[in-house]
């Protein structure tokens, strides 16, 4: 893979022409007020018997989601950096342009990004993924295009204008052939903090005829970001349910410690790619709860609460943390 590309994960990394394979972008966007909570996931699924594009939509509050169907020549993209445009809907990394209609949706407008923060980057760490990004045909890419950034614009959901000027933004995407067999991911940028952002994913990861459970996380808070992941030395302490809609989990990196524990609320189905197909169907939701604790050695530095947290949770992984 071109170096260009691998520094650059916000851009397409794929081939038209590959066979069983699939890329998605993740919108995320929260209103000042916390009353509106909405994703849109542009992307492309390349499987041998239904090659197609598509736009997601998830309504966090309302616990709702559409998905949009168009033919894949649809699908365009520029090669040296982020914009892509599916019929007549356009994302970047600055601005989203909506003009989505189906049976049950009709979503219209515009909402521009400013003050973009972006994940630090090395020759050993391109992207989330570390020295993983050297490495060929995973079965499923991270990358992190946007950590933070202010949205300006209103969207119009079925004639009703959803206001999200001065709200917070978060972009990331993955691609590949499938999705995990397992994994959990959270994703929170609406702290009493202003500017904190955490990211987190645990996932079963396939690796030379065998597996290996990966983390790879981030806290951004105070203008600096924090990686938590499998190739700079962070443990998975533990991973627990509490109860059926509580979970905790703890990583350690050294003397550092992260405490996380996560209250899922409402979700909405989506669906995500086995072998290129999007025909899994998983619940998201972008209604949850998140209180977290930093330590060093010093003891504990600082504890936060944040809401309208993206969080998806398959529970088979809780079977490798007993």
């Amino acid at each position: 893979m071109p170096l260009y590309k691998l520094f650059h994960p916000e851009i397409f990394q794929g081939s038209l022409k590959a066979k069983d394979y699939f890329e998605g972008w993740y919108f995320k966007h929260v209103s000042a007020d916390l009353e509106h909570a909405m994703a849109f996931i542009p992307g492309i699924s390349l499987s041998a018997n239904d090659p197609h594009a598509f736009i997601q939509y998830i309504d966090g509050i309302n616990r709702t989601s559409a998905y949009f169907r168009f033919d894949i020549e649809s699908f365009k993209y520029e090669k040296k950096f982020f914009r892509v445009k599916i019929g007549a809907s356009e994302f970047s990394e600055n601005q989203i342009h909506l003009n989505l209609e189906n049976n049950e949706f009709n979503i219209a407008g515009t909402l521009n990004y400013s003050g973009n923060v972006r994940l630090p980057k090395n020759i050993l760490m391109p992207g989330i993924m570390g020295w993983y990004s050297y490495v060929p045909k995973m079965e499923c890419n991270h990358g992190v295009v946007s950590i933070h950034h202010l949205i300006e614009g209103r969207l119009s959901i079925n004639g009703s204008v959803k206001d999200f000027t001065d709200g917070n933004g978060y972009i990331e995407k993955d691609w590949g052939t499938s999705f995990p067999e397992s994994w959990i991911w959270l994703q929170c940028n609406n702290f009493s903090t202003k500017g904190m952002s955490l990211m987190v994913s645990v996932a079963k990861i396939p690796w030379r005829g065998r597996f290996f459970i990966g983390l790879i996380s981030f806290l951004t808070t105070g203008g600096k970001t924090e990686v938590f992941a499998t190739y700079n030395g962070a443990k998975i302490q533990s991973l627990e349910k509490l109860n059926k809609n509580s979970t905790e989990l703890i990583l350690t990196k050294g003397k550092k410690k992260l405490s996380i524990k996560i209250v899922r609320k409402s979700s909405s189905e989506i669906a995500a790619p086995v072998n290129g197909n999007m025909t899994k169907m998983i619940k998201e939701s972008i209604n949850s709860e998140v209180d977290l604790t930093y330590s060093d050695r010093s003891g504990e530095v600082f504890t936060d609460h944040g809401e309208r947290a993206g969080y998806e949770e398959m529970e088979k992984i809780f079977t490798y943390f007993t």
